[in-house]
């Protein structure tokens, strides 16, 4: 067991800080401030050494920091542009890590579909409340493009996606929005490749179409006992082929 009196001088240590994560927090600062707002350019690199003192290697990866957490953009003979930062952004940033934690544990996916299924009845629940005329026809589309897709699975989980999405818009709240979107791209993106699709097409259509039209009625309580039926049906599609 440590002293207390060891612990204590080891809290009090001064560490030395790597230029570039002291460069990262200024250049934090600087956005989260709103000196540099999204859509921005990134001052130039020679600015930046100018401005705190450090050399180009310390900014180059300071700013390339910046771009893996998804704050900025660095595109190849462009100057570097300040992002918006929404939950989108967030998710996005995790999209490699899910993928991880997927794979490690077939538990884990089982966890992921039950959380959809939580996520998505309340989500119909709100859409159901909210509908608008433009709202049913954008879900009729896409209903329509998703029939003529029964030959192209990817093109028709695509679709699916796109209609899952549609519904969490109707909740005009853009973290549903953004969770919604992680979600579905964690579960179909990545398991496209090991769907049993086949031969479940029509089914899906059907549900959808129940869906759109008692949406349109409004009609909560029946919508969301709809949803309940075509995710719990729906998540047995998301299991790898033996």
């Amino acid at each position: 067991m440590i002293p207390t009196a060891n612990k204590k001088a080891d809290a009090d240590k001064i560490v030395r800080r790597k230029l570039s994560d002291q460069v990262l927090d200024k250049l934090r600062e600087m956005i989260l401030s709103r000196e540099l707002r999204p859509g921005d350019f990134m001052p130039s690199e020679r600015a930046l050494m100018e401005r705190f003192g450090v050399g180009r290697p310390a900014v180059r990866e300071a700013l390339q920091s910046l771009h893996n957490s998804g704050l900025i953009s660095i595109n190849h003979g462009e100057r570097s542009r300040v992002n918006a930062i929404d939950a989108s952004t967030v998710l996005s940033q995790s999209d490699e890590v899910a993928r991880m934690v997927l794979s490690a544990a077939p538990a884990n996916l089982e966890h992921l579909k039950h959380a959809r299924q939580m996520f998505e009845l309340g989500m119909v629940r709100v859409a159901a409340q909210k509908a608008s005329a433009e709202d049913i026809a954008d879900l009729r589309a896409i209903l329509e493009e998703q029939e003529g897709l029964r030959d192209d699975p990817t093109a028709f989980i695509e679709a699916d996606m796109r209609f899952h999405t549609r519904l969490a818009e109707m909740t005009e709240n853009p973290i549903i929005v953004s969770v919604s979107q992680a979600m579905l791209s964690w579960l179909f993106e990545y398991h496209v490749n090991l769907l049993h699709w086949s031969g479940k097409e029509d089914v899906t259509l059907a549900e959808h179409e129940e869906l759109i039209n008692q949406i349109e009625k409004h009609d909560v309580t029946t919508a969301v006992e709809t949803m309940a039926r075509h995710l719990e049906r729906s998540a047995n599609v998301f299991e790898p082929k033996s």
